[in-house]
């Protein structure tokens, strides 16, 4: 027979990497929030789940039960294959810990397939995040970059991530990149799996005596940061950074790929025009329509982006512990960084 596991026993299994986690919930479910890393290899489809569920509202739990059995022993051979190609121990799991993950464990135990169950399920997981959460302290020194947009912020997250430094990459987790161009090629993250994985990266660094990240608005795209990395933003080890403008157009060119998503770009710009003097937003149409994206850029940066985040600066309070870093592009920034943060004199055991 399967075992149950709790929540506390997966996850030191998990930290062991000697685990790997199944959700056999529906495919919307599972896109819909899921423990982050988990695979999804589900018990019924959407339309099968769906079927059972009216069976059991408005004919009877037997009719519910027989017509599930009947869907999953139609379907056994390749599920149990599936399950049979992952390597090492399993932990499946549902909503609830309910029937769907007791008719997997079962039935894979029976195939001589040893897999545990999550007691709880899903639904346990998501408490113990919003619990967590709720309490979270960030004990360690932070450094927050801050500068308007094309800068580079996000690349150098990258390139310090890159060197062993400890970075929080909040615009990854909200699958957005915090404008109005920020979903265009990124899959945005609704808050249940924002907040998923913003714990599990938190947890993970907080043995960390030190983190950097961009310093967001308390919106992201979809998502809302918690109230504790919004006071730790306000307290943390201000880095300005400016760059040439020439700079920030081909930063901005490289991040965000307009060639491969003209019409997406074309879309988005279509929600702000309006906030624009009319002949320059007819201007950066034009551009952005002819491909001409470094003058649509430099165009949106002077009359658009700029004063907002001058105007945004100015709306909320900044640490006094503030470092500028004039450079003339990505890798000056980098190593301006590292030689005003003196990171290796000061902690002397960052990795």
């Amino acid at each position: 027979m399967f075992q149950d596991i709790t929540l506390e026993e997966m996850r030191a299994l998990r930290q062991s990497k000697k685990v790997t986690i199944i959700d056999v919930r529906s495919e919307s479910e599972y896109a819909d929030s899921s423990i982050p890393g988990s695979l999804n290899i589900p018990i019924f489809t959407d339309n099968e789940r769906a079927e059972v569920g009216t069976l059991y509202k408005q004919t009877s739990i037997q009719a519910a039960k027989d017509r599930g059995l009947a869907i999953v022993s139609a379907k056994l051979p390749a599920f149990i294959r599936e399950f049979s190609e992952i390597e090492g121990r399993k932990v499946v799991f549902c909503w609830r810990g309910g029937m769907r993950s007791k008719t997997t464990a079962t039935v894979l135990s029976l195939m001589d397939i040893h897999a545990y169950r999550l007691v709880g399920g899903f639904r346990t997981y998501r408490k113990w995040v919003v619990e967590q959460l709720a309490d979270f302290e960030m004990k360690q020194d932070a450094y927050v970059l801050h500068g308007n947009t094309g800068t580079g912020k996000t690349a150098l997250l990258h390139k310090l991530a890159e060197e062993g430094h400890p970075v929080l990459d909040l615009e990854q987790l909200a699958g957005h990149r915090g404008s109005i161009f920020g979903h265009v090629g990124m899959k945005a993250s609704n808050q249940k799996s924002f907040e998923a994985a913003l714990l599990e990266e938190l947890l993970r660094l907080q043995d960390k005596p030190y983190l950097f990240f961009e310093a967001e608005s308390k919106r992201i795209g979809k998502v809302v940061l918690p109230e504790f990395l919004v006071r730790k933003k306000e307290t943390a080890t201000s880095l300005w950074i400016e760059t040439p403008l020439q700079a920030r157009v081909r930063q901005i060119v490289e991040d965000y790929e307009p060639s491969a998503h003209q019409a997406d770009y074309l879309a988005a710009f279509g929600q702000i025009k309006r906030r624009l003097h009319t002949p320059i937003a007819a201007e950066i149409e034009a551009h952005l329509k002819q491909g001409q994206y470094e003058q649509a850029i430099a165009l949106l940066l002077e009359h658009y982006y700029d004063p907002r985040y001058e105007h945004s600066s100015d709306q909320y309070e900044i640490s006094p512990k503030q470092i500028r870093i004039d450079a003339t592009g990505l890798d000056d920034a980098f190593e301006q960084i590292l030689e005003e943060l003196q990171l290796d004199q000061k902690y002397s055991s960052i990795k």
